[in-house]
């Protein structure tokens, strides 16, 4: 069984974010803020959104 395109997707954000560590509270990691709302935005649609494939491009998911 393999993942769906939105799994990978949102695994690749996590991963990120997680990467990324915590943000500095003084100042705004605009890289940041822009990960945590396409996880958001990812989140929201069904699986076969065409905003998934427009994030994967983003991030480079294939």
């Amino acid at each position: 069984m393999s993942d769906t395109l939105k799994q990978r997707v949102r695994a690749k954000l996590l991963r990120q974010l997680n990467e990324d560590g915590a943000p500095d509270p003084e100042q705004e990691d605009t890289r940041q803020v822009s990960v945590e709302d396409d996880l958001e935005r990812l989140d929201s649609v069904a699986d076969d959104d065409p905003l998934i494939e427009e994030i994967a491009a983003r991030y480079l998911v294939f």
